[in-house]
């Protein structure tokens, strides 16, 4: 299957990069490559992208994309490592980085890939599709593991009640298809909650972020990625949900802080700094147009940060 994805505030994303002909610049969820190429349109021949993924599906559409272009380095890795890529680059900074981050259009409608709970497949989740898989995590665990990443990561009401339901279910047959998961999922919870929606979009959510470690590798990124920006270097961020948000927000917001001492004092002790200014007070969201057309959109926030 073609690696397909749709990106979202694609065009306020490359205009927040604000893409100089010669500068260095790192897509850290390359996916199926639109970015990166919206970005090699505004370099110039001394310009340099750097292409990373953990799904060798988008690197194999990404090296193909992208053959014979010098300009180009495609590298299979978690974007955690960019620290490491760029040394192995002898690249010391860049001048900007973008963070799509969550699951792709292609990892979702990829029935095989076992993300959806749409489509009857395999309970896979897996980005790198390496490692350990959602139905591991449903055979091994606890209930009250499996309770805490559904509350954790799914915000999910019903965590226990879900929980012990696969526990329960396990006993009887390994639960081992997406359909056999989302069954148990909602004949574990209350009728009322089914009317908001299917019951296990939270818990699906929750599964894909703990399989794949999500929340940690966005935390880790960030930070490498901001370490090697040069000064007036932009990082770009697309959260789809709350729980990614919260992480960009607070991060940026931390690079952002000056001073800490109390207002009582005459003068300032911490000697702290803003290490970076917003592009933007609030994050960037989508047009209701782009929702109409795309409504995989409707969650998504950009922030973008730029360091001083």
């Amino acid at each position: 299957m073609e690696f397909q994805h749709i990106p979202v505030l694609f065009s306020e994303t490359i205009d927040s990069l604000d893409v100089q002909p010669d500068g260095i610049y790192v897509d850290c969820t390359a996916g199926g490559g639109n970015h990166s190429a919206a970005v090699l349109e505004r370099l110039g021949p001394d310009g340099r992208l750097v292409c990373l993924d953990r799904d060798p599906d988008a690197i194999a559409a990404v090296t193909a994309r992208f053959a014979g272009d010098e300009r180009v380095t495609v590298i299979h890795t978690p974007y955690s490592a960019i620290a490491d890529v760029l040394d192995g680059l002898g690249i010391p900074a860049v001048n900007g980085i973008l963070m799509d981050i969550g699951v792709s259009s292609h990892q979702v409608d990829t029935a095989e890939r076992g993300f959806s709970f749409h489509k009857d497949a395999p309970l896979d989740m897996r980005m790198s599709q390496e490692g350990v898989t959602a139905a591991d995590l449903c055979a091994t665990m606890t209930w009250q593991q499996l309770a805490e990443i559904f509350t954790c990561y799914g915000e999910e009401k019903f965590s226990v009640r879900i929980a012990k339901a696969i526990c329960a279910e396990r006993e009887k047959a390994p639960i081992d298809t997406t359909f056999r998961l989302a069954e148990i999922i909602s004949g574990a919870v209350p009728a009322a909650a089914k009317r908001g929606g299917h019951p296990a979009r939270r818990v699906f959510q929750a599964l894909r972020i703990a399989v794949n470690d999500e929340l940690g590798e966005l935390e880790r990124g960030l930070q490498a990625g901001f370490d090697r920006l040069a000064p007036e270097g932009r990082l770009s961020a697309i959260t789809f949900h709350s729980l990614e948000d919260r992480i960009v927000k607070q991060t940026m917001a931390k690079w952002c802080e000056g001073c800490t001492c109390p207002p009582e004092f005459p003068v300032c002790v911490c000697g702290n700094k803003p290490k970076a200014r917003l592009l933007t007070r609030k994050p960037i969201v989508p047009s209701e147009e782009e929702i109409e057309k795309n409504p995989r959109s409707r969650s998504s926030k950009l922030r973008t940060c730029i360091k001083l």
